[in-house]
């Protein structure tokens, strides 16, 4: 495991390098992120963003999304996987919204994790991605790599995410999460990656 020195080291090396430690999902407001974020789940995001770019142009509100129905939102999103199950709580969770929230995407995790299609990684999301809370979504990506550069050994992205909480220091809480996944889907993928142009190639434990 990394130390705390070696913590900061892997987060000022890879501020240095990803000059834009934000989602690649496309949104407009905070709905249609809970949206993007909800159908992201098993699929790619830019996947994701093909769907929802024609979909975000005519919905942006639960009360839309309600108006537009389940079938025409199938229609937008058939390309995504698990599709149907994914329409099914978009459109609870609109219902949802309207009923308890004032049509307002909650900011506490709390009330998020209550929504249909919210488990703990989208809620996080939410979190950190419109309120800028400092969370630390798990997501296949950041599970990887955590473990790979001896960030965490947890076994499950529970122990993973209490891993980062209590490791990663400020400034980088608020980004870890986006600098992560970055470097995961680009460079420390799953499969074929070069451990030679990776720039945390010296600090790295290489748990592979």
């Amino acid at each position: 495991m990394l130390n705390q020195n070696q913590v900061k080291q892997v987060f000022e090396i890879l501020t240095d390098t990803i000059k834009a430690p934000e989602t690649e999902l496309q949104f407009s407001n905070n709905y249609t992120l809970l949206v993007a974020v909800i159908l992201s789940a098993q699929a790619k995001d830019a996947v994701v963003n093909i769907a929802t770019a024609p979909l975000f142009k005519i919905v942006d509100t639960p009360q839309k999304m309600l108006g537009l129905g389940e079938e025409k939102l199938i229609d937008y999103i058939k390309i995504i996987g698990l599709y149907k199950n994914k329409a099914k709580n978009i459109m609870l969770m609109s219902q949802q919204l309207i009923d308890n929230h004032n049509s307002v995407v909650p900011d506490n995790f709390a009330d998020l994790i209550e929504l249909a299609g919210v488990g703990r990684k989208t809620a996080n999301v939410i979190l950190n991605v419109a309120f800028k809370q400092d969370t630390f979504p798990v997501d296949t990506h950041v599970f990887r790599v955590s473990r790979r550069l001896g960030l965490s050994n947890g076994k499950d992205v529970l122990q993973v995410e209490q891993d980062l909480f209590d490791k990663i220091p400020n400034p980088y809480r608020n980004s870890s999460h986006h600098l992560l996944i970055l470097l995961g889907r680009y460079t420390c993928k799953d499969k074929g990656f070069d451990c030679s142009t990776c720039p945390l190639n010296a600090v790295c434990e290489k748990n592979f």
